[in-house]
Parts: C-alpha cells; structure tokens; sequence
C-alpha cells in the first residue's frame, strides 16, 4: 500500500488553484518539513486552538464573588440590602440638609404567594424521598425515642423541683430547607435622582458618585445594585424605583434588572407620574431571598444603633408577615434638628498618592505646568514649598516644564519624593464628624442611661489621610446586658460583625483597667460608643466590618478617647458615692434621735427633780434649762426636733464643703430672677435640675 501524504500536504494541495499554482508554495515545503512518516500510518496536526482569553463584568464578578459586599448566604444578604438602602437614604436627606425621615418596611412572601407572583402553579409532591427534608421511618423511630428519653429526664427533674425547658417535637431540617422571600420597601424625603439617570444609578455596577476623596458612607458604587444583582439570583424579579427631586411636578418612576454579563441595565418600564403630593425623596423596593428569623435581632439592632448615632434622623422600621404574632413595628423618634455639617470634597496629601494616582491626576487636571499642578491638586503645598520641591528633584525638572513632557522616570521621581519629603499634616476640616452633642443625644434617647459621659478628639492623621475618634461611655440604661456591650461605628455607620479583631474591641477589653476608675468591668452594664469618621477608613478584609488593631495611630487615638470618658464618669461616680455616704450617715444618725432624745430627756429630768437638792450646782444656764424641763417647756419631743435639725445642718455644710472643693457648686440652689419691666404678678415657675424658668403670663 502506497504511503499517503500528511493532512497539511493535502490541504496545501487543495489550496492550490486551476492551473497548478498555490497561493504561498512555502507553505508546502514547512508542512512537509519536520514531518517524518510511518508506513500504513497517517499524523493528523493539531488545530490551533482558540483564545482562551475572557473578559467579566464587574458585574459578573461582584454575583459570583457576593460575600465581598455581604450576600454572605439569605439572611445575611437581607440584613445587607437593608443596610445599604438606608444608608443611601441618609446620604440623600444629608446632601441637601433635609433632616431625614426614612420609612423601612420587610414584607414576607409565602412560597405560594411568590410563585402566583412569577405565575407559577403550585405542584404537590408526588416522590416525598426525593425531598431534602424527608424523614425516613427509621429516623422517625430515632427521633421518637430520644424525645421519650428527653421526656423521661424532664419529668424526673420536675419532680425534684429543677426548672426544665420544653421537648420540641420539630426534627432539624437538612440543608436549606425551605426558602423564604421578602419584599424590602425603603422610602425617604431625600435629594431624589434625575429620571434619566435611575436606570444607570442602579442597572450599572461601579457606577457612582462617591469616589472622589470624601467622607461617605459607601465608597464601592455598589449599594443598592448588588441588592439588585441578589434579587436576580435568587427570585428573578425585577426592581422598582420610585423618585422625585425637589420642585418637580412628576415621579419617576422605573422597573429594571440587570444583564449581569453586559453590565448594563434592562429596563421594562420608565416613566414619569403625577407628584400631587409634592413629594421629594426616593422609594425603592426589591423582593429577594432571604431569612428573618436568624437576623431579626442583627436588623433591630443595626436600626438601634442608626438611631444612636443620627438622632437628627426618624426611622419607622416594619415587618410584615401573614401570622400576626410576628409583625414588628418601631419608631426611632427623632431627637433633635442638628445636623452634622455636609462633609467637603478635599485634594489629596501628597503622602498618601501612589504612582498610578499622580498619572490620573495629571490627566484630569487643568494645570498646564508642574508648579500649578503641585500647588494646585495637593492640600499643604504652598508656592514656595512647590519650588522647593522641583529643586530638589534635579535639573531634568523645572516649574514652568510641560505636564505633558513628563516621562515614567520623571513621575517615579515625583512619587519617590512624595514618599520622602515632610509635609504638614492635613486638617479635619473636611470630616464631618456625629458631634458629641448628637453622640450624647443618640446614647441617652435609645439606651436611657444612669449615667453618660462623651469626648470628641481633634482631627489626627493615618498615611496622610485625617481622621477623628468620638467616644461615649454609658453605665447602667435600659436593655443593656451586664458587661461591655461595644458599640462601633465608621464613618456613621453602625459595625455588627466580626467584633473580636476590632480595634474598640481590644482596646477596651486589653488596654483600660476599669476597675481604676470605679467600674466593674463584668457586672455593671457598661455601652462603649466609639465613632471613627475619615475620608479613608482602613478596614480589614473585604466585608468592611472591623478595623484592624496594628494601626498605632488609631488605636492610641481610641484609647486616650475611652481614658477621657472614664474620667469624667469617675468624677460622677464619686460624686454619687459621696452623696450616697451622706444619705447613709443622715440615715444612721435619724435612726439613733428617738433614742438619744429620750435618754436625754430622761437624764435632764431626773437632775430636776432633785434640784433644790443641788440648787448650788445648778446655776446659771443649766439652772434654767432644768426649770424648763421641770415645768415641761422642754419636752422628749423639742430634743428630737433639735437633733433632727443639727443633722441637717450638719449634712447640708459637707454637701457645702465637698461642692467647693470639687468645684462645682451643686448645693445649695438659690433662684435667680431678671426682673420684668413691668410689675406683673401672674407668673409660673418651672423648676429644672439646672436653673428655674419664670413664665410671665
């Protein structure tokens, strides 16, 4: 049999045209080279295989990575989409200083009532063993007779009067189980979004308006899209939003999801609506998968927590469900109309840019030199220090040089000189911090406390980015546990999760010794409140949960701002054992009067009854307070009245005598009056624990 040519021959042939002819005769001679054969055997090369090579989405990305921004699993992604849309909404009122008044309500959803929602007919099961939740007969027996066993314990116990808990006959479900969905409503009286710019603001990922250098809230361009991304995963419906802005006649209104792969938004319908109300604000709503019952308590709390440190804010958070038992209703009442200041849009410290930052920079700016660049895109360079700086980094460098003629070794030079040179450090003008005012407010209105103390910090400085530490420290209030209950927050934002490894954490469980300041750390019911506000947070770990306790700074930072709170509440703890010590003492000594008045009385009256006896002792003072006694001007009853009153007077002069050595003059109060220009004799006097206030009527 005749050898037959390699594949690569053949088709080198085939390419060739009529008349004999190839288009690359090269071709031929590299196929045939290098290609030894075997008699009665044929190598077939192998194609060229395609690339590889793919491109995903951020929005892609961010579905299949969703524990980056906290869809951890069903109820922890119901807690994160109400988090995210309250603090959109806070963003939104605070943007054009609106004191905000936001509205949350969580609806649950049957299983029936979704799938008549997505026009699904419910199907009974047919093969139960096929079911993840099936209970085979022998793990019936097992249940049953370790219920019976537990029954028998209890009832053995009853008998001898120990405190039991109830046999629950429901067996663990496997897995999963059952899904549960919900639809989230936020609503709020906030700035509100232009209508054609919804369907981008949340059918687009990365997309925002917080990534210039500024304390916000959120920083991702995520929000309330990856609430949107998990309803897509998990139910498949699409989300409505509801929007106007201020002195518009219409609400926008839009139904959208998102095509994940394309990263753009799928919009089903957009259009505008009667505002007869004339209402400003936003209105979002989005049905997902989610789990109440194992993060009720972290949603309650994370809406306690919002309250405490925006008292300027009014909640109303509601749970909805088909069994009544089960609906919540609270109000977060607001407490008071300070605001914090909007915080401001600042430049970058030289000391905290990195080499690819100064290339972006340099393309956005409106500078055309380097001197305008440096003096102008960079907070605490002044003219003189620019010139300084071109000096020293060479000859290749001048003030007036071209941005544009920079080459990569020139910016290196920049940044290394950046990374080098001192600079002063930035100010906190641009934070806007809760206020300690507000801190106090939030503590008292939610927790109702004994006693509180708070401290704000001046602005400090973390690889060239400002930051300020608020403090509050509360003792005794109302549904607070024994011990260190912590309190954190970045940037007003209430921290729930991964406690153990934050800085507020160890540092008030390591690094203050309570005891010093008279609190016991284990049975008084102690909140620590510490607030971290900065145009860069340095979290730890994707989830943006917990800032780490290696940086030096802020943890100096919380520690002398929790050392200043414990003094000032040890000053008041003082003060309340002093005015404690007293009352028991007056106590003691009232206790003792009926006795000492009659033993007294008793004494006085037997001198005077034997007082001609002794009339030559008795002269004088004590003559005549024996003849008063004799003739019961002086009676049992005038020595307790007498002693009564000197243990008042006495009590009254330390209370005096402590006020003036602690300086501060508590006691005693005397009202104080303006007087009228008129002589009016209607008036009302309100008593408060400071002053009293006269109301002429």
């Amino acid at each position: 049999m005749e050898d037959r040519p390699p594949i690569a021959v053949v088709a080198a042939i085939d390419s060739m045209d009529t008349n004999g002819s190839s288009e690359s005769p090269s071709e031929l001679e590299k196929a045939m080279k290098g290609r030894p054969t075997k008699k009665g055997t044929s190598k077939t090369p192998s194609k060229p295989k395609e690339s590889l090579l793919k491109q995903k989405s951020p929005a892609e990305f961010f579905a299949e990575n969703k524990n980056i921004a906290g869809f951890d699993n069903p109820g922890k992604s119901l807690y994160t989409t109400v988090r995210e849309l309250v603090e959109n909404s806070l963003d939104s009122a605070e943007a054009i200083s609106e004191l905000p008044s936001v509205e949350v309500v969580i609806e649950e959803i049957s299983r029936s009532k979704f799938n008549t929602m997505i026009g699904l007919i419910d199907r009974e099961r047919v093969d139960e063993a096929l079911y993840d939740d099936f209970e085979s007969s022998k793990n019936r027996e097992k249940r049953l007779a370790k219920e019976a066993r537990l029954q028998e314990i209890q009832t053995k116990n009853a008998a001898l009067g120990k405190k039991v808990k109830e046999v629950s006959s429901l067996k663990g479900l496997k897995g999963r189980g059952e899904a549960s969905f919900y639809r989230v409503t936020c609503k709020d009286n906030g700035r509100g979004m232009p209508h054609d710019d919804i369907p981008n603001m949340f059918g687009r990922v990365l997309s925002g308006t917080k990534y210039g250098l500024k304390q916000t809230r959120g920083k991702f361009g995520l929000g309330a899209k990856m609430a949107l991304i998990w309803s897509k995963m998990s139910t498949g419906l699409p989300i409505e939003i509801s929007s106007s802005m201020r002195s518009q006649n219409y609400i926008s209104f839009c139904r959208l999801d998102i095509d994940i792969h394309r990263n753009i938004p799928h919009i089903h319908l957009h259009e505008k609506r009667d505002n007869k109300e004339k209402w400003h604000g936003a209105e979002i709503q989005v049905i997902i998968e989610g789990n109440w019952t194992t993060y009720r308590s972290k949603i309650l709390h994370y809406m306690r927590q919002m309250a405490v440190i925006t008292p300027y804010a009014q909640f109303l958070f509601k749970f909805v469900s088909e069994a009544a038992d089960k609906n919540v209703t609270i109000r977060f009442s607001r407490r008071t109309d300070v605001m914090p200041p909007v915080p401001l849009e600042t430049k970058h410290h030289p000391s905290a840019v990195d080499l690819l930052l100064i290339k972006r920079l340099i393309a956005e700016t409106s500078k055309q030199n380097l001197l305008q660049f440096l003096q102008h895109e960079f907070v605490n360079i002044s003219k003189s220090y620019a010139e300084r700086l071109i000096g020293e980094m060479g000859p290749d460098f001048s003030p007036k040089m071209s941005l544009k003629s920079l080459t990569s070794q020139q910016l290196v030079r920049i940044h290394q000189l950046f990374r080098q040179a001192k600079f002063d450090d930035p100010s906190g003008d641009c934070l806007s911090p809760a206020g300690e005012y507000n801190l106090r407010l939030g503590i008292i209105k939610e927790l109702h406390p004994d006693m509180v103390a708070t401290y704000a910090g001046s602005a400090q400085v973390f690889e060239g980015h400002p930051f300020i530490v608020e403090a509050g420290i509360s003792l005794g209030g109302k549904d607070v546990k024994q011990g260190l209950n912590i309190f954190r927050f970045a940037n007003r934002i209430p921290l729930l999760f991964e406690q153990g490894a934050d800085v507020v954490t160890r540092t008030a469980l390591k690094r203050i010794n309570w005891n010093s300041y008279k609190i016991n750390q284990t049975q008084d019911k102690i909140g620590v409140f510490v607030s971290i506000v900065s145009t860069k947070i340095p979290f730890k770990g994707t989830g943006k949960e917990y800032i780490g306790d290696d940086i030096s700074e802020i943890s100096s930072a919380v520690k002398s701002a929790l050392k200043q709170c414990c003094c000032q509440l040890k000053s008041k703890i003082m003060k309340k054992l002093q005015a404690r010590e007293r009352q028991e003492r007056k106590r003691n000594l009232t206790r003792y009067i009926p006795d000492a008045s009659r033993a007294i009385y008793e004494v006085l009256k037997e001198m005077a009854s034997g007082r001609q006896i002794k009339r030559q002792r008795c002269e004088g003072e004590e003559d005549d307070i024996l003849h008063k006694v004799a003739v019961e001007e002086i009676t049992e009853a005038t020595f307790r009245e007498k002693l009564a009153q000197h243990v008042e007077e006495v009590d009254h002069e330390m209370a005096l005598e402590y006020a003036t050595q602690s300086g501060v003059s508590e006691e005693p109060r005397e009202a104080l009056y303006i007087q009228a220009l008129e002589d009016v004799k209607n008036f009302i006097d309100f008593h408060g624990p400071v002053c009293v206030f006269r109301l002429l009527t």
